[in-house]
């Protein structure tokens, strides 16, 4: 059963989401031409899932690191 998220990752299967299919391979197409960018919205926009997804399209073809700078300058 599927319920609202609204903290942190959603994923397909549990929780209820919008269709962000397009818009990874916009940002596919993007990588695959060497492109940079940037993903950068206010709280609740889907940043976090949308980087998920683009990663689990991308460790279909190559290795991903994922790396996190949160907290680096926290003391």
């Amino acid at each position: 059963m599927r319920e609202f998220n609204v903290t942190g990752l959603c994923l397909p299967d549990k929780h209820y989401m919008a269709d962000i299919s397009e818009k990874v391979r916009q940002i596919m197409a993007m990588v695959e031409r060497g492109d940079y960018f940037t993903i950068n919205r206010a709280r609740q926009y889907g940043k976090t899932t949308t980087l998920f997804q683009l990663e689990l399209q991308l460790a279909k073809e190559c290795t991903v690191i994922a790396i996190s700078f949160e907290g680096v300058d926290d003391r």
